[in-house]
């Protein structure tokens, strides 16, 4: 069954469908514009570029209704429920706001913003017009990693002491890509960076101390970067992104009575290891859908449907959080992006 065929049986305007609409139909969003034809209750009816050629082509490859030829026909568009943001870094803020402003929910791509002042002016929006702002780190949302969680939780790894993990993958150089170039928010940390910070914070919280060290390249982007956190508690994460090596893309999250194991790539987890007391690895095995993209979309409609305006599982102070130590990170490099 095709993209379009999966999106024209889910058509049906149920009680309690959420009309969708995709802002930026660029690879990331054909991703996501998959996982959502799996996702219960889910009906995709519009999708907006700047580029209309490349709106009706999206909207031809999985059956969409209306393809807009700009971002604001597609905020304004009075069928929508609520709107994936999938541009490059450097204008979530604004096509958030946006589509925060027409009356619509929005889902934004990671990383949320730039930075914190960024993020802050979206959530100050959303929560004033009472609409649901979430960022889209699938990953939180994944059966295997919603098991760490509980695995972790239960105490069965005793306490957490140490997480490693890293996120690098060999880019081609193109000063134009949106990898690269400064005026997109490139980078490997905004990009990929994001991923092993993020599970850190689940983890072990906000950092209280930062220990860092990048490589910028020839555009003034980090590269490859490494990151030394300590955490309350005296936890301790090792973390280190590129876009120039690939790295093993595995987590490892080590507590005082053993130690979890995601396998790669763990950000797209559907395997963990466990270990404990001295025994064999427990190997776990847990499938996702719609290429993992399924679940966010799903947790992002339990909550419009539920009025609840915020995800416990990705809250938007821990989004700030983030951010914030992000903004501390780019500082200690003396890196800085167009506008800041």
């Amino acid at each position: 069954m095709t993209g379009a065929d999966r999106v024209h049986a889910t058509r049906s305007h149920r009680p309690g469908t959420v009309r969708w609409g995709i802002l930026g139909p660029g690879r990331i969003a054909r991703k996501f514009a998959a996982g959502l034809c799996e996702a219960e209750g889910a009906e995709l009816v519009a999708v907006g570029s700047r580029d209309p050629g490349r709106a009706a082509t999206f909207a031809a490859e999985f059956g969409v209704p209306r393809a807009h030829g700009s971002h604001a026909d597609l905020a304004a568009d009075p069928e929508l429920d609520a709107v994936y943001v999938g541009t490059p870094h450097a204008h979530h803020e604004a096509h958030t706001l946006l589509c925060l402003e027409a009356g619509k929910h929005v889902l934004c791509e990671k990383p949320l913003a730039l930075n914190s002042a960024q993020a802050g002016r979206m959530i100050g929006a959303a929560r004033t017009r009472s609409l649901v702002l979430m960022e889209a780190m699938w990953t939180r949302f994944l059966p295997a990693i919603a098991h760490v969680r509980d695995v972790v939780t239960s105490g069965r790894i005793g306490d957490v002491r140490m997480v490693v993990a890293d996120f690098g993958f060999r880019a081609e150089f193109d000063p134009a890509s949106r990898l690269f170039a400064p005026e997109l928010g490139g980078g490997a940390l905004l990009d990929v960076g994001i991923y092993p910070l993020n599970l850190a914070f689940m983890l072990c919280g906000e950092p209280l101390e930062i220990h860092t060290t990048a490589n910028l390249g020839s555009t003034g982007v980090d590269e490859e970067a490494a990151l030394l956190l300590r955490h309350a508690g005296g936890r301790i994460s090792v973390l280190a992104c590129s876009l120039r090596v690939d790295t093993p893309r595995e987590a490892q999250i080590l507590g005082t009575k053993g130690a979890i194991t995601i396998g790669f790539p763990w950000w797209a987890a559907t395997r963990i290891s466990i270990r404990t007391g001295g025994q064999s690895p427990e190997e776990l095995a847990f499938p996702h859908r719609g290429g993992g993209y399924t679940h966010e979309a799903e947790a992002f409609m339990a909550l419009i449907r539920s009025g609840q305006l915020e995800s416990e599982i990705m809250p938007l102070d821990e989004n700030l959080a983030i951010l914030r130590t992000m903004d501390t990170i780019r500082a200690r490099w003396g890196m800085r992006y167009p506008g800041e």
